[in-house]
């Protein structure tokens, strides 16, 4: 059984665990609401809300303007950032073209990962003491320290020097914290996810699709062992989840068959997802809501789309338009043209207009080709109430099995038996015949497979090859490899600006 997002418990009660605004405000955790914390978790149902609160913040991943996909997408070598002019978000620009800076960062991606932080620090502290069944309180608590190591992997990779926090503070305290060893922040996440390793459920009923389980957990810690370095701990951890290459796995996981279904918008939960964020085009979000945490839809897909879209001709697909963000660079359509991945992840606006098969008005950086696995159709406009281009209900994909079984390859350094089976696993399922395993080799596919799933900028750095491949776009190595503290952060607090950016 799959891991993705739980959700759609009341709003309400997720924000009775607490609320905080993006400002240097990030370290309060009160809890506010129509209870208070001494009259809060009560039960099992009550524990229950404080742990869909956690799961809340996964939607950073696709949901809201500064979302993580589109985000990373604008500072890899295979997008720019688009949209409407080079002032249309200051942040994506800026990374785009490695201008990003203290003011301009968006201080959404550091708050809101800590939001998460602390309303599992919080769960955690009351957990022991709420009176339910105490495996359940087990699979809770493991569930919240799966959560909490995620939300600090995300912030680690993207700002390396942060504090590292494991209970609420007190209000005294909130000017006082000081960043940690980037080497203990991981060795905190890998404490986390080893001992939910250990209690998390192997499997779970449709009912609760959406939660970790020991595999999703299992893949997330061999992904933080890869990052590390911690290349045999990666390969013990990964190897778990796999199983034997284009098999099901113990976990039940198993590549589609079909590359496309992947990007089906119903085909949620499906066999090769392993991490998963859900949306829904239920929770009317609108533009007074948008990017608040209460809103559920997914952004990415309007972010992504062509704007000004007409359909010509009946053969052309049926799209809404967007506002064309993550535009794909020349270099990368030359890479995957030929490729059977080609068409589910581009959108060849060039090739349509062309053809007099549609039109549309081409934004800031226009190439003519779009990021075609989150452009939705017209069938997925909602109909319901709410703003229709803040309510699509694409999921998104945090990990998944083809990944894990690339990053796999690469921790067995890209030869041998195993690593060549797992490639050549990729390969077949799009019809691609083998060709020798080797570091460079499953650097290529992860670009072909995973393309505009937010992971190339953190590949590239992680395997040193950032500054060669964006060296044209302003990357400057020993900066760029990570973001800017947002500059309220900084003020009234002993926190230190990354070098490079004060």
């Amino acid at each position: 059984m799959k891991t993705k997002k739980y959700m759609y418990i009341s709003l309400a009660l997720a924000m009775i665990i607490t609320t905080v605004s993006c400002s240097e405000e990030y370290l309060d955790v009160q809890p506010k609401g129509t209870s208070l914390e001494a009259n809060y978790y009560k039960d099992a149902t009550e524990a229950l809300a404080g742990l869909t609160a956690v799961y809340d913040v996964m939607r950073k991943n696709s949901g809201g303007f500064e979302n993580m996909i589109t985000m990373m997408n604008a500072g890899s070598d295979d997008h720019f950032a688009g949209g409407g002019g080079a002032t249309d978000g200051a942040g994506i620009q800026g990374f785009s073209n490695y201008s990003l800076s203290p003011t301009t960062i968006p201080g959404s991606f550091w708050n809101d990962h800590y939001q998460g932080i602390f309303r599992a620090n919080f769960l955690l502290i009351k957990l022991p003491n709420i009176p339910m069944d105490e495996a359940l309180k087990a699979r809770f608590t493991a569930e919240t320290k799966a959560l909490r190591a995620n939300y600090y992997f995300n912030l680690v990779r993207m700002f390396k020097n942060i504090p590292l926090i494991t209970q609420p503070l007190a209000t005294s305290e909130f000017n006082t914290v000081l960043q940690a060893d980037p080497n203990n922040v991981y060795t905190q996440i890998e404490a986390d996810l080893t001992d939910a390793i250990t209690v998390l459920p192997s499997s779970i009923p449709t009912s609760e699709t959406g939660r970790f389980t020991k595999g999703a957990a299992q893949a997330l810690l061999g992904k933080v062992y890869l990052y590390e370095g911690k290349m045999s701990q990666a390969v013990n951890e990964l190897a778990e989840v796999n199983g034997t290459p284009g098999q099901t796995s113990q976990y039940g996981y198993k590549l589609l068959d079909n590359f496309n279904d992947l990007w089906i918008v119903d085909n949620k939960f499906n066999t090769e997802s392993v991490l998963e964020v859900a949306h829904t085009n239920m929770s009317s979000s609108g533009w007074g809501n948008w990017g608040s945490g209460s809103d559920e839809g997914n952004t990415t897909n309007v972010m992504c789309g062509p704007r000004s879209y007409t359909r010509i001709n009946p053969s052309a697909p049926d799209l809404p338009s967007g506002w064309s963000f993550n535009v794909l660079t020349q270099e990368f359509y030359d890479f995957i043209e030929g490729d059977p991945r080609f068409d589910a992840t581009v959108l060849d606006m060039n090739a349509l207009s062309d053809a007099g098969l549609a039109s549309y008005i081409g934004g800031y950086q226009d190439t003519g080709y779009f990021l075609n696995k989150f452009i939705p159709r017209k069938s997925d406009v909602t109909t319901g109430t709410g703003e229709p281009v803040l309510n699509y209900r694409q999921n998104s994909y945090v990990i998944r099995l083809a990944d894990t079984y690339l990053m796999e390859a690469e921790a067995l350094g890209g030869t041998g038996t195993r690593a060549q089976a797992l490639l050549d696993a990729v390969r077949a399922r799009v019809g691609l015949s083998s060709i020798p395993v080797s570091l460079d080799a499953i650097a290529n596919e992860r670009r072909a497979e995973l393309a505009g799933e937010g992971h190339r900028f953190f590949d590239l750095v992680r395997t040193g090859k950032a500054s060669t491949a964006l060296s044209s776009r302003g990357f400057t190595s020993g900066k760029n490899e990570i973001f800017p503290i947002p500059f309220g952060e900084l003020e009234n607090t002993l926190l230190v600006q990354n070098p490079g950016y004060n």
